[in-house]
């Protein structure tokens, strides 16, 4: 007889976060934590909750950040300014594991929701600041949106065409942020596990994306120059660009080393003798001569359809790709060919949404669940809080609850 293996738990199966946040930042920190098998409540304003789900319609009438980083969550809204509604937080924090929130400067201390206050008060506990900037410095008071913070880490300044510096297409401050949030937790949940005790843990924006500055940064510092902007082509690597097709695709393909050239020239362009000529056989002298080097690829691509192209590059084992549209990657192959699409419920019915990237082969399936309607949770936990109906009903009279 054969016996089938129990698929592991989910890691974070029996965690509880409670998080007071909006935008990306730390919404996306916690829906990480949601699709490893965390219980996430997450406490927004009565007054249309999250602003983030006001960004856009687009995902068939929700906001496509929100709907992108707020699966899994339990969303109960309450006034904070309201005592009533401060004292639910605090009661749902004393049972938590994790307590996150990216609040403005201040805010959360004046509300006695910060680290360090909450640490104080509950010694298992893991809280975590999220902010612009950090808590000191010049800066700390500073309002921070990502592509500000963008602006101010020079990743703008590295990404463009030589005429135009450019801001990221993706809320990259944001991103970086809340992956090291994440990470911060998890970090933090191992060592609680050996001691016992939680702590504080702070994460800027600007510290995160400055970290994924790390190659710029030190070509600046140690070079004395930063490397300069090249639009889709590389700095140092030529040819590395992209290059239009027949057909009016454009195919990105990067030789790395000389060996790859000389097959890229015998190959591909079907051009031996440039295989070996002095103005290309090298990285270095490619570079010089990039315009001309450009020339050559542009002409042999330009009378190739994408597919072709592609499967002429492959055949010769150069690094290539597809210059693809958003809409063309929610169709991509690969991801289909590993099924990696599901469909999570939300209020406008089911959406389709990715397969967290972190994968535990021999686990339980990444717990995806619903976009939450705003304080679509907000009974069910205050009842859970040991409130009665009437208490319930009550506080949303008084419009401390929704």
């Amino acid at each position: 007889m054969i016996h089938r293996m129990q698929p592991e738990p989910l890691p974070l199966e029996g965690i509880t976060v409670v998080a007071v946040e909006q935008a990306v930042a730390a919404p996306f920190a916690t829906r990480q934590l949601a699709d490893l098998g965390a219980r996430v409540v997450k406490v927004e304003r009565i007054d249309g909750g999250d602003f983030a789900r006001g960004y856009d319609t687009a995902a068939r009438g929700l906001a496509s950040h929100f709907v992108w980083c707020n699966r899994g969550k339990e969303s109960v809204a309450l006034d904070l300014k309201d005592p009533r509604g401060l004292d639910v937080v605090r009661r749902l924090v004393a049972d938590a594991d994790v307590f996150v929130q990216n609040l403005a400067q201040g805010a959360a201390a004046r509300l006695g929701l910060d680290a360090a206050t909450l640490c104080a008060e509950h010694p298992r506990l893991i809280a975590v600041d999220i902010s612009g900037y950090g808590p000191s410095g010049p800066y700390a008071g500073k309002r921070a949106y990502d592509m500000l913070v963008q602006c101010e880490a020079g990743l703008v300044s590295v990404t463009g065409t030589p005429e135009q510096p450019v801001k990221a297409g993706i809320p990259a401050a944001d991103i970086a942020a809340a992956m090291y949030a994440f990470s911060g937790v998890l970090a933090a949940l191992v060592r609680r596990g050996t001691t016992g005790r939680g702590g504080p843990v702070e994460v800027s924006m600007l510290d995160a994306l400055a970290e994924w500055m790390g190659h710029p940064l030190h070509h600046a510092m140690h070079d004395g120059t930063p490397p300069a902007r090249t639009g889709l082509a590389h700095a140092v690597i030529v040819p590395y660009d992209a290059y239009s097709t027949a057909d009016g695709g454009r195919v990105l393909l990067s030789v790395q080393n000389d060996r790859e050239w000389r097959r890229l020239a015998q190959q591909v362009l079907r051009r031996p003798e440039a295989a070996d000529d002095p103005r290309f056989a090298t990285n270095a002298a490619r570079v010089v001569d990039r315009e001309r080097v450009d020339a050559l690829v542009a002409e042999a691509l330009g009378a190739l359809g994408t597919d072709e192209a592609v499967a002429r590059l492959e055949a010769a084992g150069i690094a290539c790709a597809r210059l693809r549209d958003v809409r063309e990657v929610a169709e991509h192959p690969q991801l289909a060919a590993r099924n990696r699409w599901r469909e999570v419920g939300s209020p406008v019915g089911p959406l389709r949404a990715l397969l967290p990237p972190i994968t535990l082969p021999g686990g339980e399936d990444a717990r995806m669940g619903s976009v939450p309607r705003l304080g679509e949770h907000t009974g069910v936990v205050l009842r859970a809080l040991g409130m009665t109906d009437t208490d319930v009903a009550e506080l949303r009279r008084d419009g401390v609850v929704r």
